[in-house]
């Protein structure tokens, strides 16, 4: 049987952030190369995770057993926008309970923000963060990847902190200095 495992996927401007304060994701983070990293890796997973304000997007993305985190429900609830879809308050109900209620099969957990999602899960445990970085993107007070990037930690102090250690940077898209670095337990 195949095994569990939580990998994330982001990318972020070189402050840190996931969209300008409005909640726009700027052309300088929408990179070609890390796209198909993105979708191509989302083609395998069980289920993907994402608040309210996250989606993957692409032609297979209503196709994808999800769960939406929200504190609108107690625990667990259809989603009505979306069949393959649960809503899911994780103070009413763990990982294990919403993956079951989901109906979805083992395997790759993709979550793909937002902030909140991507801090609950460090306390729940990633096996692999692929964490991509635009340095020459800069949004001053816009979404942070991690809550507490806002208070002045780094997104790789926040990863370091969590057991999490980081493998070699991959070029993504040499004119703009975009790389992918995937962190592991």
């Amino acid at each position: 049987m195949e095994q569990n495992r939580i990998e994330a996927f982001a990318i972020v401007s070189a402050d840190g952030m996931l969209a300008d304060a409005n909640l726009v994701i700027p052309a300088g983070l929408i990179v070609p190369a890390d796209q198909k990293f993105f979708h191509d890796s989302l083609a395998g997973a069980a289920l993907v995770v994402h608040g309210r304000h996250s989606h993957e997007g692409g032609p297979h993305a209503d196709g994808r057993h999800r769960l939406v985190v929200t504190s609108r429900v107690g625990s667990l609830a259809p989603d009505p926008a979306h069949p393959k879809s649960l809503l899911w308050n994780p103070q009413g109900a763990n990982l294990d309970e919403a993956w079951k209620g989901l109906g979805a099969p083992p395997g790759l957990c993709a979550v793909i923000g937002g902030p909140d999602v991507f801090d609950l899960f460090l306390d729940i445990g990633y096996d692999a963060f692929h964490l991509t970085r635009a340095p020459a993107v800069r949004l001053p007070g816009g979404r942070p990847l991690f809550p507490d990037i806002a208070r002045g930690r780094t997104p790789d102090e926040i990863l370091l902190s969590r057991g999490l250690s980081p493998g070699p940077a991959r070029l993504l898209d040499q004119s703009a200095d975009v790389t992918l670095v995937t962190w592991k337990r």
